[in-house]
């Protein structure tokens, strides 16, 4: 039959099927009511598709709980000649949401691919993670994926999915459904009537009135339900019975299944399966069957009794206990039926089985829906309950949801029974950025402390307990809680104890200073991880050594042990793990000057962690981003960025005010960029985290020398002394160099001259040491800026070597943010022109010489605030200046 009254979606849809086979697929999201007609839309799409040479894959959501987990991907994986199993098997669920796209996008080869996601209001939440995840990469593919639903409400952020709201028909276009079952235009208007132009009412109807089950002067009937018994009336006795079992399996359903469930040879039941498809209730669907509607299976179901319907319940129950591994979550939907009406207990059981096999397949949230489920059953005991919570706890973390995962700690810590029951729901918690989960957090660890428990749960509590005290900045109270928590789960010889004593102890030695001491933790981790074969231990061991090779400097030995990392990531699996492989692989890059395969590896593990932490995702992107701009300049997503509110971790809260100070004036925006500077309030009430000191000092001064803060440089010079000899870098998240570049810069700022050139010459050797190209090239270019300012005999043909170095390496590197001013000091060392101002220009470093602000400059000049702010910069950039005294000094020596 022809479909009637959607012309317009039609062609939208043509056209997007042309435009995804030349490589521009999108989302469209197709929602109505119940019977509107998107699954017979998607029908004629297919068609479409299939007619100009595209592949068809169809996932079909399941209108009934007890489908496993990715259910409508399986099925689109099959039908694509896939291994549904495999594609979807794993230990790191951002891999598996990657290996979906990538067959999806194999599949559509050169002559596209439509995917048909039905009833996805119905689909679970892993299902729709991985329809988010593809359609963010959908831009770029031969692929259109086209989703129905009944609403968008529940779906998450589609925000990129084109729109097409399906409406009922109007009265003509009933009239034209209804032919040739009757061309009367009396019936056609009370069909209309009646039905409200919904399409599969009004077939409903149009099939009544053919077969004679309803006539025009009888009352019509108020719903699709009611032409359903009616049907169901006029079948046989075990068709029917056929019929409502098959409503009980689902809208999906297999032959054998159901006459396992009425007990006879499926070879008995093919007739009958016949009868029904003769009858309209259902359809073919490869080799199993589906009923024609959601709605037409509802009405089956209600025309059950509530012992009719919980006997089928039991007896599909049954026979799908026949292959209980691949029809957990089925068996336990249909026990969770049964169990309204008698003991829960049975029913408990399966959903904690298909709970915990959910958890396998990477299924966080499904998995926190069955234990939630779970935890209704009567009669439930404490010591279940709160084996179940803990549970419940750890599945929610896994899924992100740090606010379920803190609530089932605090009803496991209620129900428990014991200390050892106690410790446990503590320990589902972990030290996060948010400090009311770390609030409950430590006040379940302090509560479970206070009891008598065994050697190894408590050094794990004090462990976490320790981990708390570094999210909150107690850096006094590590050393004795961690050294205590060390000692405890050495002698316990418990390896779980030990692993996360470890963890522990190493938050405990910040900075240069305890550098020795992490490196015997990291030694003493991957010895654990060797004896263990733990991927966990194994990947927080080689982190350790990675940090503190990029914290001293050895650039060469950390690229050489990242493979060891790899390993243990891939081994371990998870979206956090592969994260903290990404953030040290683009740090190492980053250092280089391999600037492009950093901001790859940065924004593919920013992407990985968002989701599930966004503050430490944000801070380590950020941070990275921030070094880039540094030397190739500000990306246009960084600019944005810049401009975003962000709100840190409260311990991070002074160290992303001088950050983002830093960053503001990388974009040209020193207004903003001492507001910034100002709220991070006066140094002496700084308070910057652990392994942060260092870089936070390094931000600081960059952003002092941009903003003309001389008496904060001077303060900051002091505290930058201690750190001689090392190199800027916090946790293995972005490098800015040897500290004595920092140094070096503050000291010419200030006209510490002869020792600004020895301490920039240092930072040359040390960066040329290290690997940092990048580095190499930012203090040659510093160290002949200085020379040149200095002007001692012998300092110009030190300075043009330093500079000819200098722009031969940002030349080599792409170092944008350096290529100009580095071009302009070379021509001023070899006679080319003093200064290269124009006019304009030099009429705004006079301004600059007087004091004024670029706001002033602009109402003096009757200019745009932004561009005095260009004005400035280019004489900076030109004159090879940092800050704007040093534009004034040379101004006045004119």
């Amino acid at each position: 039959m022809a479909m009637v009254g959607r012309r317009g979606e039609l062609q939208a849809l043509r056209g997007w099927v042309d435009e995804a086979r030349a490589g521009h697929g999108r989302l469209v999201l197709c929602t109505g009511e119940a019977g509107i007609g998107k699954t017979r839309l998607a029908q004629e799409v297919a068609g479409v598709a299939l007619a100009q040479g595209a592949a068809v894959a169809w996932g079909r959501c399941a209108e009934t709980e007890g489908a496993p987990a990715y259910w409508p991907w399986r099925q689109v994986l099959r039908s694509l000649g896939l291994d549904a199993d495999q594609v979807l098997t794993g230990d790191d669920r951002f891999k598996l949401l990657e290996q979906v796209t990538d067959e999806v996008r194999r599949a559509a080869g050169d002559h596209g691919l439509v995917v048909i996601l039905d009833d996805v209001h119905r689909g679970d939440e892993p299902s729709l993670l991985v329809l988010r995840q593809l359609a963010g990469h959908l831009a770029n593919l031969r692929v259109l994926v086209l989703a129905t639903a009944r609403e968008s409400t529940g779906l998450g952020d589609l925000s990129a999915a084109e729109r097409l709201d399906l409406h009922a028909l109007a009265a003509t276009e009933v009239a034209g459904q209804l032919s040739p079952a009757t061309t009367d235009p009396e019936l056609a208007a009370t069909v209309y009537d009646v039905t409200g132009g919904n399409p599969l009412f009004v077939r409903e109807l149009a099939r009544a009135i053919a077969d004679g089950s309803w006539r025009p002067n009888e009352p019509p009937p108020r719903s699709v339900r009611e032409i359903v018994r009616t049907r169901l009336d006029r079948a046989s006795d075990d068709c029917r019975r056929l019929v409502q079992a098959a409503a009980i399996v689902g809208r999906d359903f297999g032959l054998r299944t159901v006459a396992a469930t009425m007990q006879r040879p499926v070879d008995d039941c093919l007739p009958l399966v016949d009868e029904a498809t003769t009858l309209g209730f259902v359809d073919r669907l490869d080799q199993d069957f589906r009923f024609v509607h959601a709605l037409t299976r509802d009405a089956v179901e209600a025309s059950l009794s509530t012992t009719e319907r919980t006997t089928l319940h039991r007896a599909v129950a049954t026979a799908l206990e026949a292959d209980p591994e691949t029809n957990l979550a089925a068996i336990a939907s249909h026990h969770a039926v049964l169990a309204q009406y008698g003991d829960g207990t049975t029913a408990r059981m399966w959903m904690v089985r298909a709970a915990e096999d959910a958890v396998r397949r990477l299924a966080y949230e499904e998995g926190v829906r069955l234990y939630r489920q779970a935890l209704t059953t009567r009669p439930l005991d404490p010591p279940e309950c709160c084996a179940i919570l803990i549970a419940l706890g750890k599945a929610a973390y896994l899924a992100g949801d740090l606010r379920a995962c803190c609530e089932a700690a605090v009803d496991a810590a209620a129900a428990a029974q014991n200390p050892e029951e106690a410790a446990e729901a503590a320990l589902v918690l972990e030290a996060v950025p948010d400090p009311t989960i770390n609030a409950t957090a430590k006040r379940l660890c302090e509560q479970a402390l206070a009891l008598d428990v065994d050697p190894a749960l408590r050094a794990r509590l004090l462990s976490l307990r320790s981990h708390l005290a570094f999210y909150d900045g107690e850096q006094t109270r590590l050393d004795a809680i961690s050294s205590e928590a060390l000692e405890l789960a050495r002698a316990s010889r418990d390896d779980r104890a030990l692993a996360d004593a470890l963890r522990a102890r190493q938050e405990a030695c910040p900075g240069p200073e305890g550098r020795t001491e992490r490196l015997t933790l990291a030694a003493e981790m991957l010895d654990l991880a060797k004896r263990t074969s733990d991927p966990r231990a194994e990947m927080w061991g080689a982190i350790w050594r990675l940090d503190a090779l990029i914290e001293s400097g050895r650039l060469a030995a950390a690229a050489e042990e990242l493979p060891r990392l790899r390993v243990a990531v891939d081994r371990l699996g998870g979206p956090v793990a592969a994260w903290h492989h990404d953030r040290i692989a683009a740090c190492i890059a980053q250092a280089r000057g391999l600037y492009a395969e950093a901001a790859v590896l940065a924004r593919r593990g920013f992407d990985r962690m968002r989701p599930i932490e966004p503050a430490p995702a944000t801070g380590a992107y950020f941070a990275l981003q921030m070094a880039l701009a540094g030397h190739v300049g500000p990306s246009e997503e960084i600019r944005r960025f810049a401009e975003q509110p962000f709100t840190p971790p409260p311990r991070f809260v002074t160290l992303s005010l001088l950050s983002r100070a830093h960053l503001l004036l990388c974009t040209n925006s020193p207004e903003q960029a001492a507001a910034s500077y100002r709220q991070a309030g006066p140094i002496d009430t700084w308070s910057l985290p652990a392994f942060f000191v260092l870089p936070a000092y390094v931000y600081a001064t960059l952003a002092c020398l941009g903003l003309g803060r001389y008496d904060d440089l001077a303060v900051l010079l002091d505290r930058l002394q201690p750190f001689r000899g090392e190199h800027a870098v916090g946790n293995g998240v972005a490098y800015m160099g040897p500290t004595e570049l920092a140094i070096g810069r503050a000291g010419a700022a200030l006209g510490r001259l002869d020792t600004a050139v020895d301490d920039l010459t240092t930072a040359v050797e040390l960066a040329e040491t290290a690997g940092a190209a990048g580095f190499v090239a930012e203090a040659q270019y510093h160290l002949a800026s200085t020379l040149f300012t200095r002007h001692r005999p012998g300092d110009h043909d030190r300075a043009r070597s330093s500079a000819t170095e200098a722009a031969r390496l940002v030349d080599m590197l792409g170092m944008t943010a350096y290529a100009e001013r580095t071009e302009v000091l070379v021509a001023r060392l070899n006679g080319g022109e003093e200064h290269g101002l124009s006019a304009r220009e030099l009429e705004v470093a006079g301004l600059v010489a007087e004091g004024l602000t670029n706001r002033q400059i602009a109402e003096r000049l009757v200019i745009s605030e932004r561009t005095a702010q260009n004005h400035v910069q280019h004489i900076l950039t030109k004159l090879g200046f940092a800050t704007r005294s040093q534009i004034a000094a040379w101004s006045s020596r004119r």
